[in-house]
C-alpha cells in the first residue's frame, strides 16, 4: 500500500475514533455510562461493524478513560496558564479561581451543545468510574499543585472537615455545571463568578 494510502486509512480510522468519542460521550451525558451498550453507541454513530467501538477502544471502561483524557488535555492547559497567574498567591480565591476557571473555561470552548458537564456528573455515581477519573488526575501535575495551593490557604480546618468540604466544592462545581449545560444559552461566566463565590464560602464558613 502506498504512503498516500496509509495515511488515508489513519485518517478516516481517526475521524471514526473521534465519532464515537463524541457519540459515546453524548449518550452517556443522557443516560448513563452502564445504560448504554458499545452496540447502541456503534450504531448512533453510523457505524454497520457492530464492533466498531470495541474495536477502537476495547472495554467500556477503555471508552471513557478515553474521553476523560480528551478534555483532560485542554483543562489541564487552561490550569496551567492560571497557576502562572497566581502560583505563590496566599488568596483562597485565587486557588478557587484555579479550580472552577478550568471547567467553565473549557465549556466555553466547547460551545453549544456540549455534555462534558453532564458526562462528569455521570461518573460521580459510579464510584468504580470515578476511580478511573482519579487516576487519571494523580499524575496531572497542574491539578495537583492547584489543590496544593487551596489547601495551604485554609490550614484552620479539621483535616476531616477539609477533605469533607473539598468533596462539597467537588460535587457542587461538577453538578452545578451539568445543571447550567442543559441551558439553552449557557452563561459560563456568570456561572464562574458563582461557583467560586460559593466554593470560597464553602471552605470559609466556621465549623461548629
Amino acid at each position: 500500500m502506498s504512503t498516500g494510502g496509509r495515511r488515508g486509512r489513519a485518517g478516516q480510522a481517526e475521524q471514526t475514533r473521534a465519532l464515537i468519542l463524541a457519540t459515546a460521550e453524548r449518550l452517556f451525558a443522557e443516560h448513563g455510562v452502564h445504560a448504554v451498550s458499545n452496540r447502541q453507541i456503534g450504531e448512533a454513530a453510523g457505524q454497520a461493524n457492530n464492533a466498531a467501538v470495541a474495536y477502537h477502544f476495547g472495554t467500556k471502561t477503555d471508552l471513557v478513560r478515553a474521553i476523560i483524557r480528551r478534555h483532560a488535555v485542554p483543562t489541564e492547559r487552561i490550569r496551567r496558564r492560571l497557576l502562572a497567574v497566581h502560583s505563590g498567591s496566599r488568596d483562597l480565591r485565587d486557588w478557587v479561581t484555579c479550580v472552577v476557571r478550568p471547567i467553565t473555561d473549557h465549556l466555553i470552548d466547547l460551545g453549544h451543545p456540549s455534555w462534558y458537564a453532564r458526562f462528569s456528573a455521570q461518573l460521580m455515581t459510579e464510584p468504580a468510574l470515578l476511580e478511573v477519573a482519579a487516576e487519571e488526575f494523580q499524575n496531572a501535575s497542574g491539578f495537583l499543585a492547584v489543590i496544593d495551593g487551596l489547601q495551604r490557604c485554609v490550614p484552620d480546618l479539621p483535616e476531616e472537615v477539609r477533605q469533607e468540604r473539598t468533596h462539597m466544592a467537588h460535587t457542587l462545581l461538577v453538578h452545578f455545571c451539568a445543571q447550567r449545560e442543559r441551558d439553552a444559552a449557557p452563561a459560563w461566566e456568570a456561572t464562574a463568578a458563582g461557583l467560586i463565590d460559593a466554593i470560597v464560602g464553602l471552605f470559609t464558613a466556621p465549623v461548629t
